[in-house]
């Protein structure tokens, strides 16, 4: 990777820097965002606090980090070439390739000239009389632009752990989120993993082969499903390039923004012995082809109940030791709820005498010591502490920093009772910011990187719309945006999401507003809506003539 020669300098500067729009994060988003308003001929900075491009997988380097939908739908669709140039190696990619294939994108379209890295955002501010905003880094600089696009993704601060000490042990600890990009040998220690949502997930079927000893710290059972990954012979690659049109075409107009098969069908309109049959079948395919298998699972409580009894009696046929088979078994809430996870072997990890579960719920953490862990019931001494404690879901990004719009009015303001948006995309009162994968679309509930493109791409017609017509503003107007959160939150009230304490609902974090925000009609539907949106010269926003100082940029 290059990262080291496209930093800018690290010298501070009051100067103000001018451009047509800027762009923060270096993700998925991000880096669709740089590629899109560069072809459209308009100046650009971009900014990500990293040392290179990637986003979640550039901080996510730890042992087992993989993607859990399949590699073709988590690739870019925009370019053609680099459809047909890069050949992914497995069905599901690991963190390693799933940085090649960043670095593979960035070097082939020449994105890295267009970032600053190793920079944080301190604050973007808008300028009425100017129509411009202002954004300050924590370097000093200071820039300015008529757009600014948060492409700063759902999943990118880390939440801490909820207990103290940590700072008092002599062991090492790693947060999973922001791992060390050097290999770390677990050889002969002593291992303590904190969390068991996805990430602990990876982490444990992993470690636990590799540890002297390994202690699963786990609170809250997940359900997890086997992934069945497989490498990816040239054949079926070859297959898959002939045929990207369709693939893309598919994947745009489902649901989930991809190609994973699903269902109309209600469960109960198949026989006890159809459904036994279409599960063990589903379960053999691997990934999350059981989610798919039937259309009411995330709406029908009782046919939810029903798939969650057929993954509870996996564990117990894996796990041999039944105490600990009980443990794992997750109960009190709906399958799907909480982040769907699968795994490769992580049910028999539990089978190695070296591997422990502390069970949290009857023996809680109560604080970190000099030489490890302590509950109610003792302490366990450890060499290593691994934190798989998750994210400040969905809004941490928007909020870690200042963001001011009309009237000197606080994002923090704004969201003080939960996030509000027209699409996850823009907000009341604050004209020309512009966000990627927001909270209030299907964010976290389908394909992330067809949303990014679909979401690039509305701020990108918008853009051109403000410029063709010598407009110097657009915002939603705050009936649109009502309007929308109430299809949201009309929708969500249907949803099994709710009966579950996640980040998708803000449980995670102490004091965070609780509540399902995110669009749950599903990516076709939410495309829809989007386009809607633009219809009629973009009837539900708000729409200023450009002041005076922004004609010169606008004719640019």
């Amino acid at each position: 990777m290059t990262a080291g020669t496209t930093a800018a300098p690290s010298s501070q500067t009051t100067q103000v820097q001018q451009r047509d729009v800027l762009i923060v994060g270096g993700g998925f988003g991000g880096m669709y965002a740089v590629y899109k308003f560069n072809s459209m001929g308009m100046r650009l900075q971009a900014f990500e606090s990293g040392g290179d491009l990637g986003g979640v997988w550039y901080w996510n380097r730890y042992p087992g980090a993989r993607v859990d939908l399949p590699s073709i739908d988590y690739s870019f669709s925009f370019s053609r070439e680099i459809e047909q140039e890069w050949t992914w190696s497995e069905q599901y990619a690991g963190q390693p390739e799933l940085l090649k294939y960043i670095d593979f994108v960035a070097t082939r379209l020449d994105l890295r000239r267009h970032y600053q890295f190793n920079t944080r955002v301190n604050s973007a501010v808008w300028d009425e009389a100017r129509q411009v905003w202002t954004l300050k880094t924590a370097r000093g600089e200071v820039f300015e632009a008529p757009f600014c696009i948060m492409a700063t993704g759902p999943l990118s601060v880390p939440k801490k752990p909820e207990f103290d000490g940590l700072e008092n042990f002599k062991g090492r600890v790693l947060h999973a989120a922001r791992w060390p990009h050097e290999p770390v040998d677990f050889s002969g220690k002593r291992v303590g993993i904190v969390g068991t949502g996805s990430t602990g997930i990876q982490i444990v079927q992993e470690v636990g082969r590799q540890a002297g000893e390994t202690f699963v710290f786990q609170r809250t059972p997940s359900f997890t499903m086997p992934m069945r990954n497989v490498p990816l012979d040239a054949e079926y690659v070859a297959e898959v390039k002939r045929h990207y049109a369709g693939i893309r075409e598919v994947a745009r107009n489902s649901a989930i923004g991809g190609s994973r098969p699903t269902s109309t069908r209600a469960f109960f309109t198949a026989t006890p012995a159809q459904r036994q049959s279409l599960l063990e079948d589903s379960w053999k395919q691997g990934g999350l082809a059981m989610l798919g298998t039937f259309g009411d699972l995330m709406t029908n409580e009782e046919a939810n109940e029903h798939v969650a009894n057929f993954v509870r009696k996996k564990i117990g046929e894996v796990v041999t030791d039944p105490v600990t088979a009980d443990k794992l078994t997750p109960r009190g809430y709906p399958i799907f709820a909480r982040r769907p996870c699968l795994d490769t072997g992580y049910y028999e990890t539990f089978n190695l005498p070296t591997v422990h579960l502390m069970d949290c719920l009857t023996d809680p953490i109560v604080e970190a010591t000099e030489k490890g862990i302590r509950t109610t019931s003792g302490e366990t001494e450890l060499d290593y502490i691994i934190l798989a404690t998750g994210y400040d879901g969905l809004t941490g990004a928007l909020l870690s920093f200042e963001v001011r719009g009309r009237e000197g009015r606080t994002v923090q303001d704004k969201w003080k009772d939960g996030p509000r948006s027209h699409l996850g995309i823009m907000m009341e009162g604050f004209p020309n910011l512009f966000m990627t994968t927001g909270p209030n679309g299907p964010a976290a509930l389908a394909n992330i990187i067809r949303i990014s493109e679909n979401d690039v791409d509305w701020i990108a017609d918008a853009i051109t719309h403000l410029r063709q017509n010598r407009l110097g503003s657009i915002e939603p107007t705050l009936k649109s945006e009502n309007a929308w959160m109430e299809l949201v939150y009309n929708l969500a009230r249907h949803s099994l999401l709710n009966k579950a304490k996640t980040w998708y609902v803000g449980a995670n974090v102490e004091g965070k507003p609780k509540g399902l925000s995110q669009f749950v009609g599903g990516f076709l539907k939410y495309r829809e809506h989007c386009a809607a949106a633009a219809q009629n010269g973009y009837q539900g926003h708000r729409l200023e003539p450009a002041a005076q100082a922004a004609l010169a940029a606008l004719a640019a």
